[in-house]
């Protein structure tokens, strides 16, 4: 299977690059919020958040190479836009489960640069799916919500959120989840910051006697779980190409710094430890640039397809690699590496947290072995 890319992706690729360069090369232009209205405003009257959306909804319809291409682009170019990989997500949920109307909606707005949240964690249920508690009780024209979310990114910021409630059984079931598609600013939802080291990012979500609508049902009533499973392929391969366009950022920063730092009368790049350090990282790197085409591939051949093996070892291979490069740097910048005036302290951040959201590097192990009947 070829992993090249095409003269229209290329093309692609160096207007994003150029992009980024222009309206996000320096910190003054990005600010220091993971989200800028701005820069995102300008990126979707480029076409570029529809990037995968159908045509019918404004959308560029192109293939999920052309996602991860741009995700890892835009991460490479430090462009603030955190609300477009959940939206993203949203969008493919809402494409495969769906209403005609929530399409229009979702993916209509998503092309648009409107943001879309998605919450599933809770406090007592993170990676455990089926401990989910917070429930929707079904009333005569709708649902009524009542529980917490937590870790729900880019909430603050969406114009709605595809929840994960549980509407029959108990906790410990997969069996009993629904989504449903709640505007976030719903009497009832109360939206609470929680700050982390990469700063306001995340949120709890309290929901109090919520009401939502029948057709605030996204997909089969109890079917969520196999919804969810369904778009796993999605997620996980989305945050691999951030991390992969992260990973590539920080290495390149870290080969120009070696090059020009001088030390015992010779740049620091030129001793054999540096030498080696880079030449493993570049080759980390190159892995998961093959990983990552490679599976967008096997999902562009056939969507429907559910791959938990590849899905979970793009995930676990290019987070960890991202972690391993950013880390790399801050040591091998010395003490620039933790200084604020340089970059790399930032990557560390944000790569540190990719190994837990979206599945924490010991379940994509868990579900890969498995696979193998272990």
């Amino acid at each position: 299977m070829t992993v090249d890319l095409s003269d229209e992706q290329r093309a692609f690729a160096e207007a994003v690059d150029d992009f980024c360069r222009r309206e996000a090369g320096t910190r003054a232009q990005r600010g220091d919020e993971a989200h800028h209205p701005g820069l995102y405003r300008k990126m979707a009257d480029l076409g570029w958040l529809g990037v995968t959306v159908p045509e019918q909804y404004g959308g560029a319809g192109g293939a999920m190479a052309d996602t991860c291409l741009f995700l890892e682009h835009v991460a490479y170019g430090q462009a603030p836009i955190g609300g477009f990989t959940t939206s993203a997500i949203v969008a493919a949920a809402v494409e495969r489960s769906g209403t005609e109307e929530q399409k229009k909606t979702v993916l209509g707005g998503t092309a648009s640069g409107r943001v879309f949240a998605i919450a599933m964690s809770e406090p007592e249920a993170g990676s455990d799916v089926a401990n989910l508690a917070c429930r929707a009780v079904p009333t005569d024209d709708g649902y009524v919500i009542n529980g917490q979310k937590t870790w729900c990114s880019n909430a603050h910021i969406a114009d709605a959120i595809l929840l994960v409630a549980r509407t029959s059984g108990s906790a410990g079931d997969h069996a009993g989840l629904t989504m449903l598609l709640v505007p976030a600013d719903s009497p009832g939802l109360r939206i609470s910051g929680i700050d982390t080291m990469g700063g306001r990012e995340v949120n709890d979500l309290y929901f109090t006697d919520c009401a939502v609508p029948a057709d605030a049902v996204v997909g089969t009533v109890d079917a969520g779980w196999q919804q969810l499973m369904a778009g796993l392929n999605v997620e996980r391969l989305m945050l691999a190409a951030l991390m992969l366009g992260t990973a590539r950022r920080a290495f390149d920063d870290t080969i120009a710094y070696v090059k020009e730092r001088r030390q015992f009368g010779r740049p620091i790049g030129s001793f054999q430890v540096m030498r080696h350090r880079a030449a493993d990282l570049a080759t980390e790197i190159e892995c998961c640039r093959l990983l990552v085409r490679h599976t967008a591939a096997l999902v562009d051949r056939d969507p429907s397809t559910v791959l938990p093996r590849e899905s979970s070892m793009v995930k676990l291979k290019t987070t960890e690699v991202a972690r391993q490069v950013a880390l790399a740097g801050m040591q091998m910048m010395g003490g620039y590496g933790y200084a604020t005036e340089y970059d790399m302290e930032r990557y560390v951040r944000s790569t540190l947290v990719s190994t837990i959201y979206g599945g924490t590097s010991e379940i994509q192990r868990e579900i890969i072995g498995k696979t193998f009947g272990l």
